[in-house]
Order: C-alpha cells, then sequence, then structure tokens
C-alpha cells in the first residue's frame, strides 16, 4: 500500500476543524460541538500526523490555520458537503410541491446557499422560489401569507418559540478613526433606509437616550454603509460580521444597542412537507456546528 492510500481524512475531524474556523477556537468548537477541548485537540493533532503537516498555528499571535489548515478547510466544505449529501440520499423521499423562501443580503452568499443548493439536487420536485429583502420587509411578507418562510434578523427579545435560531451577533455604533465627533451639536448618522429595524431602533428608541441623531447618508447595502463609515461620513449601526480593522466602536454618548439574532422564520399557517424538510437540513447544520457561516 503506498503512502497516499495510507493516509486518511477523518469525517469528524474535518467537521471539527471547520467547527473551529466558524466559532474562533478549540474551546468554542467544542463546546458547540458538544465534545471536550481534550477531544477535538486529539481529532486534529491525529490528522495532522497523519497528512504529515500541522494545521493549527500553535505560535503566540500567530494566526488560527497554516497555509496548509487554510488550503484543507476549502477541501473540508467540500467533503463534508458530498459525504453528508450521499447519507441523505439514501433516505430520500419523493418530496414535491413549492416553497416561497425569503433571504436577507447577508445571508444570500452563506451556509444557506449551500444548504439550499443541495437540497434541490436531493429534490427535484420541490420548486423553491427565493425573494432578497430587508428583514423587516420579510416579516411583514409573513405576516401577510406572502411567504412561506424566512431567515430574517430579529432582536434577542423578539425571537419566539417556534423560530430556529441560526446566529447570535452584537450590534454596534462605530465610525472612522480619523473621524472627530463635537462635543455638542447633533451626531451624524449613516443609515440604512426606511425598511430597516436598526434604523427604526436608533430613531424610535436610541435618542431617548439623549442623542440627537442628524441622517447624513441612506443606503439599503450595508456595503454601502461601510464604505460611508471607513470615508469618515459619520456613525452608523453595524453588526460584527460587518466590523473593519480601522473602525472604531463608540462606546460613550450613545445607548447600547440590543443583541442580534438570524433565524428561520415560518409563516404562521404554513406546513408542507417539504418546508419541514428543508427547516430540518438547516436544523441539522446548525445541530453540527453550532451556527451558520454569514456573508462578512
Amino acid at each position: 500500500m503506498n503512502e497516499i492510500n495510507a493516509r486518511r481524512l477523518d469525517i469528524d475531524a474535518l467537521r471539527a476543524l471547520r467547527a473551529i474556523r466558524l466559532h474562533g477556537g478549540v474551546t468554542r468548537a467544542a463546546e458547540a460541538l458538544g465534545l471536550t477541548q481534550s477531544a477535538v485537540s486529539h481529532k486534529i493533532k491525529r490528522m495532522e500526523t497523519s497528512l504529515g503537516c500541522q494545521l493549527l498555528d500553535r505560535r503566540p499571535g500567530g494566526g488560527m490555520f497554516t497555509s496548509e489548515g487554510a488550503a484543507l478547510l476549502d477541501y473540508a466544505a467540500r467533503i463534508l458537503d458530498l459525504h453528508d449529501e450521499a447519507l441523505i440520499s439514501f433516505a430520500r423521499s419523493d418530496l414535491a410541491g413549492r416553497i416561497l423562501l425569503g433571504l436577507t443580503e447577508d445571508t444570500t452568499c452563506s451556509d444557506l446557499s449551500r444548504i439550499l443548493g443541495r437540497f434541490r439536487r436531493q429534490h427535484p420536485h420541490v420548486a423553491v422560489r427565493t425573494k432578497v429583502r430587508m428583514s423587516l420587509v420579510l416579516r411583514a411578507m409573513l405576516e401577510r401569507g406572502e411567504m412561506d418562510v424566512a431567515i430574517v434578523q430579529v432582536f434577542a427579545h423578539e425571537v419566539r418559540p417556534t423560530d430556529l435560531v441560526l446566529f447570535r451577533e452584537n450590534l454596534h455604533w462605530v465610525k472612522s478613526r480619523e473621524l472627530s465627533l463635537a462635543p455638542e451639536g447633533p451626531i451624524p448618522f449613516l443609515s440604512f433606509d426606511d425598511d430597516c429595524f436598526y434604523r427604526r431602533w436608533a430613531i424610535d428608541i436610541g435618542q431617548d437616550g439623549g442623542a440627537e441623531l442628524e441622517t447624513v447618508f441612506e443606503c439599503s447595502s450595508a456595503a454601502g454603509i461601510v464604505a460611508a463609515v471607513n470615508a469618515g461620513l459619520g456613525v452608523a449601526l453595524l453588526s460584527d460580521r460587518h466590523l473593519r480593522p480601522d473602525m472604531e466602536i463608540v462606546d460613550n454618548g450613545l445607548p447600547e444597542p440590543p443583541e442580534l439574532v438570524y433565524v428561520v422564520r415560518r409563516a404562521k399557517k404554513t406546513r408542507n412537507p417539504a418546508l419541514e424538510s428543508l427547516i430540518a437540513e438547516i436544523g441539522t447544520e446548525v445541530s453540527r456546528y453550532g451556527k451558520l457561516a454569514l456573508a462578512g
């Protein structure tokens, strides 16, 4: 048996490696996977021995992964996707029907897109029609029965018992490090458009803390708001994934924003086998890794 045939890529070890990337470290990955830290470390070290290279960068101040580890992560995503698809295909049912799905901009380029692609291949007789809108618009469409299910952002206190939680993150007031705010007068506010619930919170609730906001820039795209912040045009509300090294978090003079949660939310009266199967597959992915990767 030659050297290549003697090597093996363990599926559980690949899952552990991917969880380390998703959660930012071995300890958090172990918690998400329901394993001990030593068990996760052992899986990675065993795979390193098999491959003859280091995957994690263990130097003080180093990055999370070595170049070999980063390269293996790309393969791991494809291997795990095919592995899971193969297993599911043997339990495949003849599902048919239609699903009206809503996504936000942040979730179109993420693990959810990969799951949807796999679901389409496994269930070719299920038609999935997708609309990309802001969370507030999608939530209203769900209430009116114009959508079967949607992936939306809500504040933590708005999570319902029937929601499937995908991801939690913090919301921050941010500005360019080059921007100096005047001690008095209104704060220049960089805002998403009228359909953004960040904006509504900031205007309806945020100003109760005594801060006066003056909207100087409106844009429906996160990329546009990030660019405006970097240009020093004002202060914005951005989530963890949109923070950049040259941004400064504003802690003083503004009310603390609430926690954000991404959820899968059904319309109240919508139930069909195809929809339940899709939600179950998303839930299985969350259970495996503790959360899904979203676009940054």
